[in-house]
């Protein structure tokens, strides 16, 4: 899937300005579909009543041709939506935030992102995001594939740790490569439900939306397998506790949600992960003890249990693989020490 940016139309037919906010070239192999099941999987928080909604007024273009919901799409579509009032994310305000710099020079940052902020605007969140606080500290920051300033990577919402911020086009271009070439080096720490078996290994499984739940991701396997992008997490178990155990995520790639959707995947749910159903009680016993125990521990930690911990890369200007780490947070540190005192108190 190609970016397809062509000359907008000034007007539609009553006359209003459009502006571009999603555009789209399909695939050489691709299969006729319907574009609003189509669109669903391509454009992040979308769903089918909205994209029928644009569709029903007007809003979506095929080759430069107003299409209805049931358009078929096509090999080398050119596909865009268009509104009459720009795209929320780039109507950026910054905004006075405290950043935690772990490093900083003329081409790149290293930021320490908290768990609760959101990295990019989108849809519901068009405020308070990581890259509010950059625009306000940092003049100039050069755009991202999806225009999003000084972005190379991102994380959830819910999780903390570091982030690369590139200050100049080449670092953009230059890290975005090692991201895309599986060069860099990602590492995140996590508490998963269970005892794992194994005390290391290597998941693999194509990761794409869940076909009955648009808010989470799955993996898709064998026959259907091109519903998703390849994946790959390597995993080492730190420590057992109970049942729980604390394990670091080496990151091959990097698809939303990718560790969250691969530990569940081998029956290994982050602990406190709502949207995977980590916010239950999945390993243990019945006792109301115990109950209370895993609630109070909800309550330290009130997020899914996911730190990304070791960010690697080589300079885009020096050419030297720097390497940083961020302390496990207070929270799920806190969370740990919990665990660790209740395996010791069944131990003796």
């Amino acid at each position: 899937m190609a970016d397809y940016t062509p000359q907008l139309p000034e007007k539609n037919e009553e006359g209003e300005t459009l502006y571009e906010h999603h555009a789209f070239t399909a695939d050489k192999g691709q299969a006729p579909l319907r574009i609003d099941k189509w669109l669903m999987n391509k454009v992040e928080n979308s769903t089918r009543n909205k994209i029928q909604a644009a569709a029903k007024d007007g809003n979506i273009y095929v080759n430069d041709v107003v299409v209805k919901s049931n358009y078929k799409v096509k090999p080398l579509d050119e596909i865009r939506v268009l509104f009459s009032h720009p795209p929320f994310e780039n109507l950026l305000v910054g905004e006075n935030m405290p950043l935690d710099i772990v490093y900083e020079d003329d081409t790149l940052l290293v930021v320490n992102k908290p768990a609760g902020i959101v990295v990019h605007p989108g849809h519901g969140n068009y405020s308070g995001t990581l890259i509010n606080g950059l625009i306000y500290h940092f003049d100039n920051l050069p755009k991202n594939s999806s225009d999003r300033p000084g972005l190379v990577h991102r994380i959830d919402k819910d999780t903390s740790g570091l982030l690369v911020v590139a200050k100049t086009e080449h670092a953009m271009a230059h890290l975005s490569k090692q991201f895309k070439d599986k060069t860099s080096e990602r590492e995140y720490v996590a508490i998963v439900w269970g005892n794992i078996t194994d005390d290391e290994g290597t998941i693999e499984g194509n990761i794409g939306r869940h076909p009955k739940n648009r808010l989470q991701n799955t993996v898709f396997f064998d026959d259907e397998a091109d519903k998703g992008k390849p994946a790959v997490t390597h995993y080492k178990v730190l420590e057992r506790l109970t049942y729980v155990t604390l394990v670091s995520c080496k990151l091959e790639t990097g698809r939303t949600h990718q560790i969250r959707v691969h530990m569940k995947h081998i029956g290994h749910t982050l602990f406190n992960d709502e949207r995977y159903g980590g916010e239950r009680i999945l390993k243990g016993t019945t006792f109301t003890k115990y109950k209370q125990f895993v609630e109070n521990c909800f309550k330290i930690l009130p997020r899914q249990a996911l730190h990304a911990k070791t960010l690697g890369f080589e300079h885009p200007k020096t050419g030297e693989f720097m390497r940083f780490e961020t302390p496990v947070p207070k929270d799920m540190q806190d969370c740990i020490e919990k665990w660790r005192g209740y395996s010791t108190h069944l131990e003796s």
